[in-house]
């Protein structure tokens, strides 16, 4: 019968990780759970919205552009941030009793309003990413005191084992640092690039509806066909 080797579960493992790097590693440890759970609150809103789903945004203004604002409209769902910008300003331009520069304002209003939203949390998660290897970097020095401590007390009889496993075990918090830090360097870019790309398209596209707007009879709800040859 051969004996099995016992390997150590994670929770033990992890439990000697914080023993060994201390509180340095349970802030760590916490910053992990809190990046953790912001990428996962963002990516079921990326999944609940779609910001940069363009489908119905590009038929809307295709429909547009062809005098055929009511289908434009019909088309358009007002959960997605590019297509309730696109709604208000087809809408605004449609009545003739609104200000453009007005309607532009309402509509710089709200984009900033939802690309707030998108951007939210992000800010934390920024915070998490440039902290987390200060704070390793913080506990590798605090356990290199505490090893050359070690060292002076010891005097003459110096042993080079108890030196070099205060050395690893400093080590070992800018290590967990880092491995928190990439992370959520990586999720905070992606996410930060996302938000940006919907902004550009919100622009685009609601540029695209003024740029069309004299298509469109603003005094009344019907279009008009500006092109029809007259008898």
């Amino acid at each position: 019968m051969i004996n099995e080797v016992e390997t150590p579960s994670f929770l033990k493992l992890l439990q000697q990780l914080l023993e060994i790097g201390g509180p340095v590693v349970w802030i760590l440890l916490g910053f992990s759970v809190i990046a953790v759970s912001i990428v996962l609150i963002k990516i079921w809103q990326i999944m609940l919205l779609s910001p940069e789903s363009t489908t119905t945004a590009k038929k809307a203004i295709l429909l547009w552009k062809q005098n055929e604002p009511e289908q434009a409209l019909s088309l358009l769902k007002i959960s997605k941030p590019l297509d309730e910008l696109l709604a208000l300003s087809m809408e605004g331009l449609r009545q003739a009793e609104i200000p453009k520069e007005l309607l532009k304002e309402e509509l710089q209003r709200v984009a900033s309003l939802r690309i707030n939203q998108l951007r939210s949390y992000l800010r934390p998660l920024e915070v998490i990413a440039s902290l987390s290897p200060l704070l390793g970097l913080f506990g590798t020095v605090l356990g290199m005191i505490l090893a050359f401590q070690q060292m002076e007390l010891a005097g003459s009889q110096i042993d080079p084992s108890v030196l070099s496993g205060g050395i690893w075990q400093a080590l070992l918090t800018t290590a967990v640092g880092l491995g928190v830090a990439i992370p959520a360097v990586v999720a905070h870019n992606w996410l930060d690039r996302k938000t940006e790309r919907v902004a550009v398209l919100i622009n685009d596209g609601v540029t695209q509806v003024f740029t069309h707007a004299p298509l469109i009879n603003t005094s009344t709800t019907k279009p008009v066909n500006h092109y029809k040859n007259v008898a």
